[in-house]
């Protein structure tokens, strides 16, 4: 390991953060703190305080990374060709499970790690989980048509908050392929329910 005072800050801010999600991804965020972050990395706990105002700020920053990460994944789902809603809404919600599997621990830190004043999440961390609302809220758009903004964003966080229900209970199967397959077809019914539900009191 180099010796403190090594690395460039930029060097330093980047190795925080990795070793943060390392140590994520091998044993939860409940077993994470900012001591053993400083103590991998060889510095001091108030060397990490120099980059982020305090623990929280930090796994703030980690799960942003994890929210790019995402939205970088189902981004490059091809919906192009795809015919309906119901469809499109399905390969984004595939492709949002094989993430989620892939990199559970990480996607768990998201919705298990709280603020102590959830109200105080910085304006940056709300615009990232705006925009992955958005990616559905696209998507179900036309069963709104151009009055149901209100509607559509709340759908928008019904539907992203299942999808985070489903994987949770499917992954306690421990056979990626089994997990995998129950919250497909969790998901699947899912959205042929919702979108039949929306349709219906559209038509009232």
């Amino acid at each position: 390991m180099a010796r403190r005072y090594d690395h460039s800050r930029e060097e330093l801010h980047k190795m925080i953060l990795q070793e943060a999600r390392k140590q994520v991804i091998e044993v939860g965020i409940r077993s994470v703190s900012a001591r053993k972050i400083a103590r991998e990395i060889g510095y001091s706990v108030g060397t990490l305080y120099n980059f982020f105002k305090d623990f929280d700020d930090l796994i703030m920053h980690l799960n942003a990374q994890t929210m790019n990460a995402l939205l970088e994944n189902l981004q490059r789902v091809d919906l192009a060709n795809i015919e309906t809603p119901e469809q499109r809404l399905e390969m984004l919600a595939h492709a949002y499970i094989l993430y989620t599997r892939k990199n559970q621990n990480l996607w768990n830190c998201v919705f298990e790690f709280r603020l102590p004043d959830e109200n105080k999440r910085p304006d940056w961390y709300r615009e990232k989980i705006a925009l992955l609302l958005s990616l559905i809220a696209n998507i179900i758009e036309p069963l709104f048509g151009d009055h149901g903004d209100k509607a559509k964003m709340a759908s928008a966080w019904v539907l992203w908050s299942s999808f985070h229900g489903i994987c949770s209970i499917a992954y306690v199967e421990r056979n990626d392929k089994i997990a995998i397959e129950t919250a497909e077809e969790f998901t699947n019914n899912l959205i042929l329910n919702y979108f039949q539900g929306i349709r219906s009191r559209a038509q009232k």
